[in-house]
């Protein structure tokens, strides 16, 4: 091509083509905690929510409040629990999104809940989905 120079290759695959294996990870994580809400009555409201200030994984409802969830997904234990993760800085930023989502959709929620699920999936194994309500 023009402006290669010679004896240099190309890659092949940029970066970004190729796939992630933690977010695959997480975004299992994710749907598998989805599940786990339909299943006990909850409605996925949204998913995977983006601003510029950060992420939202999911918010569900149920008849009066609306739950706000972070997901931490692992393969196998490590010396922590995965909602460990969830920092008291990463509480504040998770607060702050929710209160954006609010404002961005006019919404006024009876009640808001702030729930952590945990995710474990272990080689052999069915993941372990761990979900704590009003977690902060």
């Amino acid at each position: 091509m023009a402006g290669d120079r010679p004896g240099r290759r190309r890659p092949s695959h940029r970066r970004e083509d190729r796939p992630d294996p933690r977010r695959a990870l997480g975004a299992a994580g994710e749907a598998l905690v989805a599940r786990w809400y339909e299943a006990n009555g909850y409605e996925i409201v949204d998913r995977n929510w983006r601003c510029p200030d950060g992420e939202l994984d999911l918010v569900v409802a149920a008849p009066g409040v609306l739950v706000f969830c972070e997901v931490k997904t692992r393969r196998g234990h490590a010396f922590v629990a995965p909602y460990e993760a969830v920092t008291p800085a990463k509480q504040r930023r998770i607060r702050r999104l929710a209160l954006r989502w609010l404002g961005e959709r006019n919404m006024r929620a009876r009640s808001i809940r702030f729930d952590v699920a945990s995710v474990v999936h272990e080689r052999g194994h069915a993941p372990v989905v761990d979900v704590i309500p009003n977690a902060f």
